[in-house]
């Protein structure tokens, strides 16, 4: 993997969000209550609303438009729902927020 920084993990509260502009689009980048850090496509499945607008709890984010629940390490619609948005590897060194640079490059192509 080829990692770049995006930011740092203190840009994001706790049961936040931010958005990061990418090749692939709009990727947001979301940290936990216990500091764990994910990477989705910014987009519901369902009908495109903000992801990064959402509330989170736990390892998800319910969607702001129509109350989707989206898993947050698989990108899979919960409960009743169908449907996916794409994850991305991101990880934290120290306080420095990286996210895979192949992954990005690899949906622009």
């Amino acid at each position: 993997m080829s990692w770049i920084e995006i930011g740092s993990i203190n840009d994001i509260p706790r049961r936040g969000a931010r958005c990061v502009a990418t090749p692939a689009g709009k990727i947001a980048v979301f940290r936990t209550a216990d500091d764990r850090v994910f990477a989705i496509d910014d987009r519901c499945p369902h009908k495109g609303g903000p992801l990064s607008q959402g509330i989170v709890h736990g390892a998800a984010v319910t969607c702001p438009l129509h109350n989707w629940v989206i898993a947050l390490d698989t990108g899979k619609a919960l409960g009743a729902d169908e449907g996916a948005v794409r994850t991305y590897p991101v990880k934290v060194e120290g306080e420095r927020l990286l996210i895979d640079a192949s992954s990005l490059t690899s949906l622009a192509a």
